[in-house]
């Protein structure tokens, strides 16, 4: 008999998942119940949705396989040298613990989560993309818009699975249960080549832009470019990378620009500002409860990184204590003007005011500030916990200024890594520095921290087995995570990844 993990990761592959329809802005969803593939794309509007359904997994904040909580965020910032995993004990959400001082094995850690929303994505867009020439009623304009974003949504599914795991499937039409077991892994270059196709391709049928009160967070042709410059960079090829992200950086028609005060960046008040070129959207507004659990779209993460059993009411709300911030991060940051924006002391904070919280699992007193659970912010219908508003911008300008200038540095022009590099530490008042890959390297850290772009530069770099020796990284094995255990049992053809 089949393993229920497996079973459960076959119907996700087939496209029986949970159909989701727009309420308010595009991106601010609710589930409506369920769908077969079989009878559903009867007409535009149908399709509309099923494009809705291939952006959900994206802001997935519960759920995999196991049904325990599940952030992206979570587990990457664990997994870095700018936070601990944090929270009530040693074991309070374990998948972040293990990744936290790689312990993690095939059966625990985050992987589950990492892969099981991951291949949905891939499912939802392998299916969207199969069945929207066959709508009745589609223009030419949607079809052409709507199958874009299958194809960016597939590169981005991909894109997280192979920096996370190397080697995984690479399923591009949709699966039943006679074939969803036999998938075989693919090189990681097979899958970065078709990563690289769909993006190309996406490019050509997306806007320039959207309007954010109606669209926001719906792909622009500049994200599609950012993240294909970004897939470039992965695979060192330094002048496509160059030129696509200068593109990016510099095209009149996107509008980007980098916002003169950093901290506005990061307010829910701020969505959608001229920095963001890709933001994952979470609704305040939708009122849920715990028995929701499974389908939330609000930022539990902004919960699960307030200080455990603040005693405000004076600025911040209570949470729970996860991804106290490092004294590292903390040390390299002080000083900067971004320190404020970035960590909140909550030590000063609560000696200051007259307050108090109860200090978490590897409490440091230091607090992430940029997705902070703040009064301002506080909703006042359902369970507050779960209705913070944070949006997550995964791609924003001075991400892809810094990643140009890498790319410059290694084989371009330095001139223009040096223009780069300048106007990311102007925007906070400092002064320039030289273009060196290392300046841009840590600059990126100050920028970026907390955003979850940190591990993933460490190993990109080389740089993992040293940086992250304190929390017993191992070389030639933590720079991927494990299949899931279940993926490589009951007659699959998925192999374990090296050292585990």
């Amino acid at each position: 008999m089949k393993s229920k993990h497996i079973i459960y990761t076959g119907l996700a592959l087939m496209g029986m998942g949970a159909m989701v329809s727009c309420k308010k802005s595009f991106l601010e969803l609710q589930p409506k119940g369920q769908f077969l593939e079989s009878n559903y794309y009867a007409n535009a509007d149908e399709a509309l949705a099923a494009v809705v359904a291939a952006y959900d997994p994206l802001v997935t904040e519960t759920g995999g396989i196991d049904n325990t909580y599940s952030s992206p965020l979570g587990a990457l910032n664990s997994a870095s040298d700018d936070c601990f995993a944090g929270g009530g004990s040693s074991s309070d959400v374990i998948q972040w613990q293990v990744i936290n001082n790689y312990t993690l094995t095939p059966a625990q850690g985050p992987q589950n989560q990492f892969w099981a929303i991951n291949f949905q994505g891939v499912n939802r867009a392998d299916v969207l993309l199969e069945n929207l020439p066959k709508v009745p009623g589609l223009s030419a304009a949607q079809l052409t818009r709507y199958t874009a974003e299958g194809q960016f949504l597939r590169a981005h599914y991909y894109f997280d699975l192979v920096r996370l795991f190397k080697n995984v499937p690479l399923i591009l039409k949709s699966l039943d249960l006679t074939n969803v077991y036999q998938q075989p892994q693919a090189t990681p270059e097979a899958v970065y080549a078709q990563i690289e196709i769909d993006l190309k391709a996406a490019i050509t049928g997306l806007p320039a832009t959207v309007p954010a009160a109606t669209e926001g967070g719906r792909v622009t042709q500049g994200a599609a470019k950012a993240l294909l410059g970004k897939v470039y960079l992965y695979e060192k090829k330094w002048a496509d990378a160059a030129a696509m992200l200068k593109d990016v950086n510099t095209n009149p028609a996107y509008g980007y620009q980098l916002l003169p005060k950093y901290g506005d960046i990061f307010s829910p008040k701020n969505k959608f500002n001229s920095e963001s070129i890709f933001e994952l959207v979470h609704s305040g507004s939708q009122s849920y409860t715990w028995s929701n659990w499974d389908q939330f779209k609000s930022n539990i993460y902004t919960q699960m990184i307030g200080p455990r059993s603040y005693t405000g009411p004076i600025y911040y709300s209570g949470g729970y204590g996860f991804n106290p911030v490092t004294t590292q991060l903390a040390n390299a940051l002080k000083g900067d003007p971004r320190y404020g924006y970035t960590v909140v002391n909550i030590d000063s904070l609560t000696k200051a005011t007259n307050t108090s919280y109860s200090p978490s699992y590897q409490n440091t007193g230091y607090f992430i500030q940029k997705y902070a659970p703040v009064m301002a912010n506080k909703v006042t219908t359902g369970t507050t916990d779960l209705n913070w508003p944070n949006d997550y911008i995964e791609i924003r300008l001075a991400d892809t200024y810094l990643m140009e200038a890498e790319a410059q540095l290694n084989g371009g022009d330095a001139s223009r890594a040096q223009t780069l590099l300048d106007a990311v530490r102007a925007r906070v008042g400092l002064p320039s520095k030289p273009a060196t890959l290392q300046n841009v390297y840590d600059e990126r850290r100050l920028e970026l921290a907390t955003e979850g772009h940190r591990w993933f530069d460490l190993v990109r770099w080389g740089q993992a087995p040293t940086v992250l020796a304190f929390k017993g990284f191992k070389a030639g094995v933590n720079e991927i995570l494990p299949i899931p255990l279940n993926e490589t049992l009951n007659g699959t053809q998925i192999k374990q990844n090296p050292g585990y």
